[in-house]
């Protein structure tokens, strides 16, 4: 049997308009990228964020971030915007794991025109000092709830985004690379704290760390002085798993 070819209006070549469709019926808008990328400093969760070097929100503080070329993805955009405005290496961005978190949609989110946003997340330990570049004047590292008010709807977008990482952390190991090669359960406890936002219960976080197989493994003869009057605490490193099974859950209602 021969393949019989589209006939007009049935489709034709891949990205050719159909016919009798009107690609101007439709108002049009610009699509953008926003990145909320985390990092703990010094026991403190931290925020990438860049000085707007120009209008609108002029020397404001916001997301790195910006408009998605015609012939670009929003996973490409995403990585180009965050290379050009904070200055992180190129191979650094293309490494990153980035996750999409959500589209923001609001008509009004904007005052240039109308603009929907694709944001996404990121918590990564060891990342270098930005500078800025691009429409950013200035790129730094921010303790989280610091910086006051925030351009456009970011202030959303980074409270969002950070629900977001302290749900990873529920399910992953991904805190121990937070921690020195060997850490005590004290340190790692306080990776915890600090991107969920709340003080945990030290007896019963131990108990559900050595519960879960695989997450982290005991330094044999290994131990740590910690300040404290106790005995020396017990060093471990970071086991073969990725995935916590069962999940390290928050406890309900207690983030600050």
């Amino acid at each position: 049997m021969t393949a019989r070819g589209p006939r007009a209006g049935e489709g034709g070549a891949r990205g050719a308009v159909p016919k009798g469709y009107d690609p101007h019926a439709f108002e049009p808008f610009a699509v953008t990228v926003d990145l909320a990328v985390f990092t703990v400093r010094e026991g403190v969760l931290h925020a990438l964020l860049i000085r707007r070097g120009q209008e609108p929100y002029a020397g404001a503080w916001a997301l790195p971030g910006g408009f998605v070329l015609p012939r670009e993805s929003t996973d490409l955009a995403a990585r180009r915007e965050l290379a050009e405005e904070t200055g992180l290496p190129d191979d650094l961005v293309a490494g990153l794991h980035l996750e999409q978190l959500r589209t923001y949609s609001d008509p009004d989110r904007d005052p240039r025109m109308r603009v929907v946003s694709v944001a996404y997340t990121a918590l990564v330990p060891d990342l270098p000092e930005p500078h800025g570049g691009g429409d950013a004047a200035h790129a730094e590292w921010v303790a989280f709830g610091s910086y006051g008010h925030l351009a456009f709807d970011h202030a959303e977008i980074l409270a969002d985004a950070r629900e977001r990482i302290g749900a990873k952390l529920e399910y992953t190991c991904l805190a121990t690379s937070f921690c020195p090669p060997e850490f005590t359960l004290g340190e790692l406890q306080q990776v915890y704290e600090t991107v969920w936002g709340t003080v945990l219960d030290r007896p019963n976080f131990r108990r559900k760390v050595l519960a879960t197989p695989g997450f982290v493994e005991q330094v044999a003869g290994a131990s740590r002085l910690t300040g404290g009057r106790g005995k020396p605490a017990a060093l471990h490193r970071a086991g073969p798993a990725t995935a916590l099974h069962p999940p390290l859950l928050r406890p309900e209602g207690r983030q600050t």
